[in-house]
């Protein structure tokens, strides 16, 4: 198993908003501009859209395309070309680089479809709907030739999960024994199953133990709790994943928690603790209550996460670094969560093995 950490930062860029505007500026001033289309114009790709126009420097976004042409007219608001289909979009030759918030299912054959257009994209997760068409996106890049492909695990960008990383790396608090996650939503969609919890929520922190930790998941086991009365067609989950040097990371995975959106991680190590703050700068005292609001979901949580992931993906496309995760990252968590799947459907252990990582993404984050 690869050392994930190497080359690790002593010190986080992005512990300021300043220093991440400062790369921003630096980009968009010395470098040409990138024009980006966006695939999906739901609830994610407005919000891409909603950050390209308002707070990244040295892009714009030039096209949009939605299955719902309502959705993509009111994305593109008479400032960029609205197509008819993907493909379209795709091969538009006004467009440099690519966003994919569609649904799922398509996330690997547009990315595909970008890879062979020679476009860089970046694809929400999951990058694939299944552990083949992970594979096919892994091999398509590394024939490519260079890296065209950014997954849209934002957490990575966020910088309280940045200082974890960090506290690993330079072991400030000694070796790491546990990471303990906690993943809530307000109320998940009635489409939404055990089985989705795990692929479609709980790939965030697969990929994010891993990136935390700087190493591969061995194994894998998964405990369902008894269903919520709110919400029959699935379970509340425990994943508990064991690192290949045997840190081990528990997940709470709960859709159905009502009182809003909840992300929480405590790093447990040799010679202390460290946790993620999860409250807002501001406390309220109001109708005999003294605490903090909880965001209703992701957007107001990792919103700067968003706006680095994409400020970071633009930085470079202008000849910077990659510090998102890659094909290969999106790869592994697919087949993470393949075998938590299994673990889940089986009751048993599951080991994890995605094989060794390809020299091609050496250099990644």
């Amino acid at each position: 198993m690869q050392n994930l950490l190497a080359g690790t930062p002593s010190r986080d860029h992005y512990r300021s908003d300043q220093r991440a505007r400062r790369r921003g500026r630096r980009a968009g001033r010395n470098n040409m501009t990138i024009r980006f289309g966006l695939i999906g114009c739901g609830i994610m790709g407005a919000d891409h859209a909603r950050i390209l126009r308002s707070d990244i420097a040295g892009a714009e976004l030039v096209a949009v395309q939605d299955m719902d042409t309502g959705r993509a007219a009111a994305v593109a608001d008479g400032n960029c070309r609205v197509h008819s289909t993907a493909e379209a979009l795709v091969a538009d030759r006004g467009v440099d680089a690519l966003i994919i918030a569609s649904p799922d299912r398509t996330h690997a054959p547009l990315t595909l479809a970008a890879i062979a257009a020679g476009k860089p994209v970046l694809c929400e997760k999951p990058m694939a709907a299944s552990l083949d068409e992970a594979r096919a996106v892994v091999a398509a890049e590394i024939a490519a030739g260079r890296p065209l492909v950014q997954v849209g695990f934002m957490r990575r960008f966020d910088p309280g999960y940045r200082a974890l990383r960090a506290a690993v790396a330079e072991e400030t608090h000694g070796r790491p024994l546990f990471l303990h996650c906690v993943h809530r939503n307000a109320v998940g969609p009635d489409y939404v199953t055990s089985d989705l919890v795990l692929a479609n929520s709980c790939v965030h922190e697969i990929d994010i133990s891993r990136f935390v930790l700087g190493e591969d998941h061995a194994r894998v086991r998964v405990i369902a709790a008894r269903p919520s009365r709110r919400a029959a067609n699935r379970r509340p989950l425990m994943m508990i994943l064991e690192s290949a040097s045997g840190v081990i990371v528990s997940v709470e995975a709960f859709l159905d928690a009502q009182y809003g959106y909840d992300v929480q991680g405590e790093l447990v190590c040799e010679d202390g603790t460290l946790s993620l703050d999860p409250h807002p700068p501001v406390s309220r005292r109001h109708g005999g209550l003294d605490g903090y609001g909880v965001e209703p979901d992701w957007r107001g949580r990792f919103a700067d996460a968003y706006r680095y992931q994409l400020r970071d993906f633009v930085v470079a496309l202008n000849g910077g670094r990659f510090l998102g995760a890659s094909a290969w990252d999106g790869y592994v968590a697919a087949a993470t969560a393949e075998a938590a799947l299994k673990a889940l459907a089986g009751g048993n252990v599951e080991t994890v093995d995605a094989g060794e990582r390809p020299m091609f993404y050496a250099t990644r984050a």
